[in-house]
Formats: C-alpha cells, structure tokens, sequence
C-alpha cells in the first residue's frame, strides 16, 4: 500500500467504528412504549442531543406522542447539540464542568421530581454526563468542583477513579437521579465509554446502585496525590453524601440496558479491515495505562513482526491516561500516543497508526474544533525533522497537539454525537 492508502484505510475503519455507535442505529429498538401517563426524557454527555433527537422522533411518529406527554432536556457538550422541538437541548462544559451544566442538571433534577407513578422517565446517558450533569452537593461552589475535576484530571487518575470522587461530590450521580424520580418508572438507555461497560461508570452512574463510598473517594485523592479542598475534604466526611445502594428502594422500578459500547466500534473497525485483506490482531479491547507506555508496547510488537503475507492490523480499544508534567502542552491522550509510538518506530518503514477518540476530541478545550487525535506514518517524522521538530521535547512537555498542528496530522472528525471510547489501529504492510 502506498502511505495514502494506508492512511485512507485507517479512516475509513475508524469511521465505521463510529457509525456503528452512532444513536439513531443503538436508540430506537429500546425504547419502551408510553405508559399511561407522560414520557420524560431526561439525557446527557456528548450523544445527549442526538439521543434526545432520535428518542423524540420515536415517540412523535411512532406512538403520536404529543407535547403534552412528551416532554424532557438533554445536557451535551458545547457544539454537540441537536435539533429538537419538545426535548430542550442545552450544551455545557466538558471535561471541566461549568455554569450552563450546573444549571442543566438541576433542570433534570426538576423534571425527575416532578415524575409520578404514571409516568415513564426515559434517561439516556453516554459518555460526558458525569461533566454535563453537575450538582455539587451541599455546601460545594461549582468552582471548587472545577478545581477538582481538573487536578484528579491532571494527575493521571482512570474515569473509575475520577467518577468514585465525583459520585460523592454531586445530587444526581451515583444513582440519585433514580432517588430522585422514584416512584416513576425508570428506563435507563447507556452508550458506554468505559472499560467493561460497568453501568455504575457510565456517566457516573445517575440511575443505578453505586458500590463505592465514600472512604473509596478519599483513598482515590490520596492515591493520585490530589490534596481536596477543605470543602470538598469535608463533603467526603459527611455520611449525608453517601450513594444510594443495592437494594435501595430507588432502583425498585429501574432498569439499565447497555444499547452500545465501545465493543461494536471495535467489530465494525475490524471488519472494514478485514475486507480490506487485513489481518487483524486485537491486541486490548479495553486497554488502560499511560498513553506513551502502551505506544511504546505496541511500536515493539511492530518491530518484531516477522515477513508479513499480508497487512497486519494491530488494534485496540478502551482509555489511555495522560500524567501531565509539561507546563503549557497541550493535547489528549490519543494523540499523546501517536507521538509517542511515531517516537518509538523512527527508522521502521512500512506502517502508519489512528489513534482517535469516537466522539471527536481528544483533550482540547472544549471546543467543537478540537482534534479526535491524529494520524502518523514516516511521513509525520519526516515533516517534523524538516522542520526542526524534536518529537522527544514535545513528549516531555505533554504538547502532541502543538507537534501535530505542525505537522499536519491532526484527526479532525468534529463531534461525531456518540462516545464510545477511543481506537487505535497500527496497520504494518512491510517489516
């Protein structure tokens, strides 16, 4: 294969791993039917207003649902947002909270109190909600949030550990959403991001029993060497901000359905491969650990490839973590690990490598134009040796999407309106 081949391949098996998470494929099969009374839809994360989207279709033409029995809001990332008529769809901050979602869940919050017997509450959650719904427990200011969201961030914590500490700083995380709605009946439709789609990580865990404590949360600060501040080290001692439980008279009429997961990105990637003539070796479907550690891993497989027959895909799911030791990097960690795995194949000819995040940014600042993460090949070491660029440098400094706005191999999907974590793919056709 030429390099552009190789890189036009790579795209198209990451895209097809992302139209098979996608909510209007997932979404509509599960939803239930209406009760007697109204349906609240009550959505959230980065697939939060295509689900309110698709959710909303549904129940107009399908069951003639109208205004008066439909109704609902969906929290999403900014540049994430759908058009809706009767679902209220509002963006928020991701991944650091801010004041929109602060606003958005306690409007969720209303809604789910307002439910009755009746009534079905249709929550629809994906990858994001933990940001996107925010309710800092009593006697917490959101900036406080913010600061801790942002060092458990930096330091190189796993979602489970950043969302054991944020289930115990919030009013709807860690199955109080459920708590809240109670008695209605409770559907939960998930779009996981997270290794072995646990259901009490997804977002948090808003509708479902949560199995951390709080003295959980506080070994999780002390383990990622995050010091809280005296606020949020006193929510962690107060018995009053315990989650609710298994066997919690809140779940009695919950129920919870993974409709994707990061999984059928996976198959859908691998098949595009496959028919491609690709042999393809999964080498994680839910990798964890430091990005630079696993590139570094992957790029020895690489070099111990023997003659090939064929191409030779080396793929992988799950998400990597990024500790920051740079001052002014910037970057996330797919493209973290496309450096870092361009670093380590210097001098191998032969491959190129996507490491992309399925819901369109990897790190960045929020915004709808940050990079999904990037592609590399030889080319990539070429053009920054060209120009004066040492990959090691911008390694040391955590700044991968300053090296690859120079060099041109930024991956820029836009929000893709799902998450289900991130694919790396290393596709070898000569050793």
């Amino acid at each position: 294969m030429t390099p552009d081949e190789r890189r036009q391949l790579l795209r198209r098996a990451f895209d097809a791993g992302v139209a098979a998470a996608h909510p209007a494929v997932c979404i509509p099969a599960h939803l239930p039917a209406p009760p007697k009374g109204r349906v609240i839809v009550l959505a959230a994360g980065k697939g939060g207003g295509a689900c309110a989207e698709i959710a909303e279709k549904v129940y107009r033409e399908q069951y003639g649902l109208g205004p008066d029995r439909l109704i609902g809001l969906a929290v999403t990332r900014h540049g994430h947002a759908r058009p809706t008529e009767w679902i209220k769809v509002i963006e928020a901050g991701h991944p650091v909270p801010d004041a929109a979602g602060l606003q958005g869940a306690a409007d969720t919050i209303a809604l789910a109190e307002q439910a009755g017997p009746d009534d079905l509450v249709v929550a629809l959650i994906t990858g994001g909600g933990s940001a996107n719904w925010v309710a800092p427990a009593a006697g917490l200011d959101l900036a406080v949030k913010q600061g801790t969201t942002k060092a458990l961030l930096r330091s190189g914590a796993p979602i489970d550990a950043i969302n054991t500490v944020r289930k115990h700083l919030s009013r709807i995380k860690g199955g109080r959403l459920a708590r809240a709605a109670y008695p209605a009946k409770v559907v939960t439709l998930a779009i996981s991001d997270v290794p072995r789609d646990d259901p009490s990580v997804i977002a948090s865990g808003p509708t479902v029993p949560d199995a951390s404590t709080l003295a959980d949360a506080r070994a999780a600060l002390e383990r990622y060497k995050v010091t809280p501040h005296p606020d949020v080290a006193r929510a962690l001692s107060d018995p009053a901000n315990e989650s609710p439980k298994p066997g919690d008279a809140a779940f009695e009429h919950a129920s919870f359905t993974v409709v994707s997961r990061p999984a059928d990105a996976l198959a859908a990637a691998i098949k595009t491969l496959e028919d491609a003539g690709v042999e393809v070796r999964v080498v994680g479907a839910d990798l964890e650990g430091e990005a630079r550690e696993v590139a570094a891993e992957h790029a020895a497989i690489a070099r111990g490839l023997e003659a090939l027959a064929r191409p030779v895909a080396l793929i992988s799911g799950g998400e990597l973590t990024v500790t920051i030791r740079g001052q002014n990097g910037r970057g996330g960690p797919n493209q973290e690990y496309a450096l870092a795995l361009a670093h380590a194949l210097r001098g191998v000819s032969g491959w190129a490598a996507l490491a992309g995040d399925t819901d369109g940014a990897d790190g960045g600042g929020g915004s709808p134009e940050d990079p999904a993460g990037a592609v590399v090949d030889p080319g990539t070491l070429e053009r920054a040796d060209a120009k004066g660029l040492d990959t090691a440098h911008f390694l040391a400094e955590n700044d991968s999407t300053g090296f690859f706005e120079q060099t041109g191999d930024g991956l820029y999907t836009g929000p893709t309106c799902t998450n289900v974590n991130d694919l790396r793919i290393l596709l070898v056709d000569s050793v």
